[in-house]
């Protein structure tokens, strides 16, 4: 177990590329996932945690859990204060922070697939929404989820965050786009999620498996294109004088629906 002290060292030029490029997540394989119980809940996931950084107050505070982390980790490091503000995304940084190679779901999703419920992602672009929606789908138990390619960084340091863990553990898969994967799976009965009076409101729906429910952009709802290939359209009835629905909100009232 090294201490690290420089900013220049090859380590933390590389977590800290990981923390602020979703291309170099891309290009590298790699992610963060900053915090002690995300960094544990990896551990408990059985991710590939290459890296452990953590300072020695953090140590000091949580022993028992760091040795565990540490056992499990490919690589230990303790750095300081000042170093650890370098590769954390948070404003009060808990002193953990572990790099963890990029997550293989593509078998774990294609065996539920054929007979579960998905909810499928169309551009949602706000790290805080999709980190929260995932959280939502597997505390209600979606059995996956389907994201278009355009959305944003499911290994964006906020969404791992924001997810609490759950990003370890729902099966997901990224597609070129919605339309194009139920062009690929008729199969599914398919559900777009639009603000329309005149589409079935969700409260008269039987969700049956398998299915799959599409929640659209935050600003601008769905693509048409998606809307045109669904085989269903659903709304969620109003009552108040708000439009629309937050689209984390609304996935979550969407998903509470199809499971239970």
């Amino acid at each position: 177990m090294l201490t690290l002290t420089s900013k220049d060292n090859s380590n933390i030029k590389n977590t800290v590329k990981l923390k602020k490029s979703a291309r170099y997540r891309r290009q590298s394989g790699l992610f963060i996932a900053e915090g002690l119980r995300v960094c544990y809940d990896a551990m408990l996931s059985n991710a590939e945690i290459q890296i452990l950084f953590a300072t020695e107050k953090a140590i000091e505070k949580n022993q028992v859990k760091f040795n565990e982390l540490s056992d499990y980790s490919l690589k230990t490091f303790v750095v300081t204060e000042q170093i650890f503000s370098l590769i954390s995304d948070t404003e009060t940084p808990q002193g953990f922070l572990c790099v963890i190679k990029a997550l293989d779901k593509i078998s774990q999703f294609d065996t539920i697939k054929n007979n579960g419920k998905l909810l499928a992602l169309d551009n949602v672009q706000d790290p805080n929404n999709l980190g929260a929606i995932l959280r939502s789908a597997e505390a209600f138990g979606i059995d996956g989820i389907v994201m278009s390619e355009d959305c944003c960084d499911i290994y964006s340091p906020k969404v791992v965050r924001g997810s609490m863990g759950a990003v370890f553990r729902i099966p997901f898969v990224i597609c070129s786009s919605i339309s194009s994967f139920l062009k690929e799976n008729t199969y599914l009965d398919s559900f777009a999620a639009v603000v329309d009076s005149n589409a079935i409101p969700i409260t008269e729906v039987d969700f049956k498996s398998p299915c799959i429910t599409v929640v659209g952009n935050e600003g601008n709802g769905l693509k048409q294109e998606t809307i045109d290939v669904c085989k269903n359209k659903i709304t969620i009835p109003m009552r108040g004088k708000a439009e629309s629905l937050n689209a984390s909100a609304a996935a979550s009232i969407i998903i509470w629906e199809m499971i239970k």
